[in-house]
């Protein structure tokens, strides 16, 4: 079941009886400007058209607007929107009495949020002097019938301790709240402006601004209010992740990358990072990646930028590339699972979009060694061996996660295994429960063995799963945890990328940890993971 506002799906969750679900992929998170909509909100759509709905549509200041269009444009399916605003301020809506006028505000900034409220008193007794029935709807535009949303409040009261009061009941509302004090007087019935009209309507005040263009500061976000990137927190899962630029000339900054790309690492997400305005040709962004402060194997990019038609200026335009890539990720993950991106995989835009500047072979082969992949948009004759990377390549972390296949497996498994195995945190004391949640995670990497996810002639140089009382002595348990290690090969048999699932109350951790980095065969695999659990690497600190 999906909610109306948000669109969130809810659904039983994995329990010691069930298999582990298999994590959604090809699902991209983003967060930019809009023309209008809830803020600091995510909300799942699954078309363009979906969008222009909620958040306005094309928008010169959004560039999120564009990524979004190219992004389903170039094969993407769903969205998670966070609409971000920078000191934007709602209209207001203003119901006369026969005194001081009882004052609405919007809960959606912007200038195009249309809202009109009705005030009635039908079945209001002529002694309820300080009841009334309130209508409010989001209309499409001005003196438009094209209702969006409508909310129905009846029997309200002016009275501040009777059973509805009027500014309680709307702290429930999607639309409106009430401003500044309630007045004495409830609202005057709302007149007809046409005799073939049932009802009348005041309509909200064009005092609504859409406020200035963005800053990190605003995409970033508050932890503690769940702005900005931190809203994501609440959203539901997605593996990739877009934060077009700041505006048409401006470029998110250092601090917003590593704080998007933190997110990303808290839900076993990709940030898909745009190459900066200044990179105009193939050799400018081989100068400037070698110094480039950003390197992570949790982010990927796709130069160069895209040409595609503004539809609100009538001609081509030049845009960020991370719509467009996420849009190519997520059409690649309904072909095939995320393991299957290979040497064949070629990133080909769909027809609307081009490339902005041209890549020679050797500016590709360059661009890759550096982390970088490139676009095209004619599938080659001949097969390149260029595999997409991510931007750890060429870092100081694991040489698995140069490569984009393997570092979306493991999110993959990750994420999976993290949501299907919560349900221990109401049995983490019990060494039968501790039995079933491995033989869960043993099920479930079995599958994707039998798919070809990992490397390896036997299970053994494959992947392992331990959860015992090696990993949770008495001290975890009387502090409410269970941790369970599991370890996949992803490149070569029996080298193994290990983590350590903590679950809790309230709280479950994800973290890598070194097991068998020395393995060099089968046989030793088994000891070198016993030594060290025994010497507390993959213990919890």
């Amino acid at each position: 079941m999906a909610d109306a506002v948000t669109g969130f799906d809810i659904s039983e969750q994995s329990g010691p009886g069930h298999a582990i679900a298999r994590a959604a992929t090809g699902v991209t998170a983003f967060v930019g400007r809009a023309l209008k909509g809830p803020v600091d909100t995510p909300v799942v759509i699954h078309s363009f058209a979906e969008y222009v709905r909620l958040f306005g549509g094309l928008w010169q200041p959004s560039t999120m607007s564009y990524a979004l269009e190219q992004y389903f444009e170039n094969g993407g399916r769903t969205a998670i929107v966070v609409r971000v605003a920078n000191s934007a301020r709602p209209p207001t809506l203003t119901l006369p009495t026969g005194g001081v006028p009882l004052t609405l505000v919007a809960l959606a900034p912007g200038s195009r949020e249309y809202l009109r409220a009705s005030v009635d008193f039908d079945g209001i007794g002529e002694n309820e002097e300080d009841r009334f029935n309130l209508v409010v709807q989001r209309i499409r535009t001005p003196d438009s019938e094209r209702i969006e949303d409508q909310e129905i409040f009846r029997r309200l009261s002016v009275v501040p301790g009777s059973d509805r009061p009027v500014a309680t009941v709307l702290m429930d509302s999607r639309l409106v709240r009430v401003k500044g004090a309630v007045p004495r007087e409830r609202p005057l019935r709302t007149p007809s402006r046409h005799a073939s009209l049932l009802a009348g309507y005041v309509a909200s005040n064009p005092d609504g601004d859409d406020g200035a263009p963005l800053t990190d500061y605003d995409i970033i976000g508050s932890g503690q209010r769940g702005t900005g990137l931190f809203a994501l927190r609440g959203a539901p899962r997605f593996d990739l992740l877009c934060v077009p630029p700041l505006t048409r000339t401006d470029d998110v900054g250092l601090a917003t990358l590593m704080v998007a790309a933190r997110v990303c690492r808290d839900h076993h997400a990709m940030l898909v990072v745009d190459p900066p305005s200044a990179w105009a040709t193939a050799a400018a962004a081989v100068d400037a990646l070698r110094p480039w402060p950003f390197r992570s194997e949790q982010a990927v990019m796709y130069f160069p930028r895209v040409l595609a038609l503004d539809r609100v200026r009538g001609r081509y335009e030049v845009f960020a590339s991370c719509g467009a890539a996420a849009g190519l990720i997520a059409r690649g993950d309904a072909a095939s699972p995320v393991w299957g991106a290979g040497e064949s995989d070629e990133p080909v835009l769909r027809p609307a979009l081009r490339t902005a500047v041209a890549v020679e072979d050797g500016e590709r082969a360059r661009l890759a060694q550096l982390g970088v992949n490139t676009f095209t948009t004619v599938r080659p004759l001949a097969r390149r061996s260029v595999s997409p990377r991510t931007l750890g390549a060429g870092g100081s972390g694991p040489a698995d996660w140069t490569w984009l296949a393997a570092r979306r497996l493991a999110l993959f498994i990750l994420a999976s295994v993290e949501e299907g195995t919560r349900w221990i945190v109401f049995q983490h004391d019990r060494r039968d429960a501790w039995a079933r949640m491995r033989r869960q995670v043993e099920s479930f990497l079995a599958g994707l063995e039998d798919e070809g996810a990992f490397v390896g002639r036997t299970t053994a140089e494959r992947w392992f799963v331990i959860c015992d009382e090696r990993l949770n002595p008495p001290e975890t348990v009387a502090a409410g945890k269970v941790n369970l290690l599991l370890g996949f090969a992803l490149m070569r048999p029996g080298e193994f990328q290990a983590f350590l699932v903590t679950h809790q109350s309230g709280a479950s951790r994800v973290r890598p940890v070194s097991v068998n980095r020395l393995a060099t065969s089968g046989e030793r695999v088994g000891e070198e993971i016993e030594t060290a659990i025994l010497q507390g690497i993959a213990l919890d600190s």
